[in-house]
């Protein structure tokens, strides 16, 4: 399980430019949406709750719950860099549901946001969040850790 969410594939990569190039991911995508969707939903929950989407049919309440949930929490998750991997499942679905639910019947310039944060979240699901990151961190601690408790 430690290896599922502290595994790095870009931990061996040579370049510089590779883990720089997460680092700028991971802190502009999670930054925007922390601060420009989560922390506004969080701060002003009584007000936007009675006429948020409900478009998975589970109440407004819990809907915007999950949605500052992925868009504040998993957010800042990313911007640390810790357990990119799991942060981005909630951040996929969210995206999905606003792509596939909340503007479904729209134009594709209303989903066009929604897709351009789904583009990134896929990529840092895939590559994971770099050199520059708590995972990095954790994972060079506790999977070594892990991997000599079980050789001896």
């Amino acid at each position: 399980m430690l290896r599922i969410l502290f595994s790095n594939p870009l931990a061996n990569a040579n370049s510089v430019n590779v883990h720089f190039g997460a680092l700028l991911l991971r802190a502009g995508i999670g930054l925007m949406m922390a601060f420009g969707h989560g922390w506004p939903m969080f701060t002003n929950f009584t007000e936007i709750a009675p006429g948020f989407p409900d478009p998975i049919g589970i109440g407004s309440n819990l809907s915007l719950s999950l949605a500052i949930f992925a868009e504040w929490f998993c957010s800042i998750l990313l911007v640390l860099g810790f357990m990119t991997r799991l942060a981005t499942v909630p951040l996929i679905l969210t995206m999905l549901v606003a792509i596939l639910g909340v503007h479904a019947g729209e134009g594709f310039a209303e989903k066009e946001k929604a897709l351009l944060y789904l583009s990134g979240y896929l990529v840092l699901a895939g590559m994971g969040a770099g050199r520059s990151s708590l995972d990095q961190f954790f994972g060079e601690r506790y999977i070594h850790d892990a991997s000599e408790r079980s050789e001896s």
